[in-house]
């Protein structure tokens, strides 16, 4: 164990090419607490992270000199490999990163992510997440050639978040440790694992995979990055890990039901469903009843706006898409609490999908839906959209898919229209899914 203050003492040359001298003095005025250093391990706190983002690609720290900024990374295109072969290929080491969040040491960082329930925000974990996830794809890909990465690297999706235990104590510190774990040409696998100290030890509290895309400078087209160097039978298994991942995420995508009919056993299910809201009193297929012990899929929504503040921006001046995930949790937490009445807890995330990049000033629309439930499980989708006041236009920005559990039964949901039966299917998909993962 080491304290902080030395740490300009034990860095390795190979952090020292990730990270500059005045990084870890910054560290040490925020924050002096014990941690653990190896030679294989980018160590850090988990709320420089963002700054460090800012340095690697040259972003300004003011908003007023934004375009400034922006216009100087135009000339970073040169320094753009233009095939994967002109790269050295990297280990899973070389982006090893340990990061370290200090609720147990800091107060005043705890007010930060404690709710009202005595527990940990699990919107600000999201935000931490998915700055590490890019911190450690800048791992991966960076030259210690250059002084600022010519990569604009972004989140493409969040592939899965399995919650390990239920409560996240908001008084204990938090371990996040992570690395890549599998890479195309213009893509990058990032798994990372949350831990929390608690009673003398570390227990698991989830794991997450998140996809990144590599993009140049100006993020207007795909960029190429470092293949991967494998190194033992484990690193072997973990990346053929990722290309059945990547291969899943093909198939459910050709399977999406925006694009192909349901299945026989889907339709037979929707049917049945049809069947059990008919009024047997008349002979009319309009005449529906809601059974006992059901909800509507019409009356589980909730509708949340957001104004899109340079606050809350990325570091390419873009809305950070932690920031989307933290207010489509929030909000789909709460679609599932109004409709259980009761506190859910998180069981998993599913297949976030970054489609577009939403702008600073947008407004941004979030509608939850609760879509499926079964015994204690509810699923919920988030979709968000931006609306263009001048045009009138909406566009979608974000899909989100959250599993919830309650310590009760609940309200089965039955959907009335097509489409609604077709929202009821995918979130039935996302469930099973999820069920299966875990079990």
């Amino acid at each position: 164990m080491v304290n902080v203050h030395v740490v300009l003492c034990t860095l390795t040359a190979s952090m020292l090419l990730h990270f500059p001298v005045q990084h870890y003095s910054l560290v040490h005025t925020v924050c002096d607490i014990s941690v653990h250093l190896s030679s294989s391990v980018l160590f850090l706190l988990i709320f420089p992270v963002r700054n460090r983002l800012r340095e690697i690609v040259g972003a300004s720290t003011n908003w007023k000199d934004h375009q400034q900024a922006l216009a100087e990374r135009a000339s970073l295109s040169q320094y753009l490999a233009q095939s994967q072969d002109e790269l050295p290929a990297k280990t899973m080491k070389d982006s090893a990163i340990e990061a370290h969040l200090p609720l147990g040491t800091q107060p005043a960082l705890r007010e930060k992510y404690l709710n009202y329930h005595n527990s940990v925000r699990f919107g600000r974990i999201l935000e931490d997440l998915d700055s590490l996830a890019v911190l450690i794809c800048y791992s991966h890909t960076w030259n210690k050639e250059l002084k600022r990465s010519p990569l604009s690297i972004v989140t493409a999706l969040v592939d899965k978040i399995d919650m390990r235990k239920n409560i996240i104590y908001p008084d204990c510190d938090i371990k996040f440790t992570g690395h890549v774990t599998w890479v195309g040409k213009t893509s990058i696998e990032a798994k990372m694992h949350m831990s929390q100290y608690h009673d003398g030890a570390y227990t698991d509290v989830l794991d997450a995979t998140f996809v990144m895309v590599a993009r140049d400078p100006e993020n207007k087209r795909a960029a190429f990055i470092n293949p991967l160097k494998l190194e033992s039978p484990e690193e072997e298994a973990i990346f053929q890990q990722g290309e059945i991942n990547k291969t899943r995420r093909v198939e459910l995508s050709t399977a999406s039901l925006l694009k192909v009919a349901p299945t026989a056993e889907e339709r037979t299910l929707v049917h049945n469903l049809f069947l059990n809201t008919l009024d047997t009193r008349t002979v009319s297929f309009r005449s529906r009843i809601l059974p006992p012990n059901s909800v509507w899929i019409e009356d589980a929504k909730m509708k949340g706006l957001e104004i899109c503040h340079p606050q809350e921006r990325n570091i390419f001046n873009r809305i950070f898409g932690g920031f989307l995930m933290r207010k489509a949790y929030e909000l789909g937490w709460a679609n599932a609490c109004a409709f259980a009445g009761c506190r859910p807890t998180l069981v998993a995330v599913d297949d976030i999908v970054f489609r577009k990049p939403v702008e600073i000033g947008s407004l941004l629309l979030l509608s939850s839906q609760v879509c499926y439930t079964e015994g204690m499980h509810i699923q919920v989708r988030v979709h968000t959209e931006v609306l263009d006041p001048l045009t009138r236009q909406h566009s979608t920005t974000n899909v989100f898919h959250f599993t919830f559990r309650v310590e009760k039964d609940i309200p089965a949901i039955v959907p009335q229209s097509y489409g609604e039966s077709m929202l009821y299917l995918d979130g039935k998909r996302h469930f099973d899914e999820t069920m299966r993962s875990q079990g």
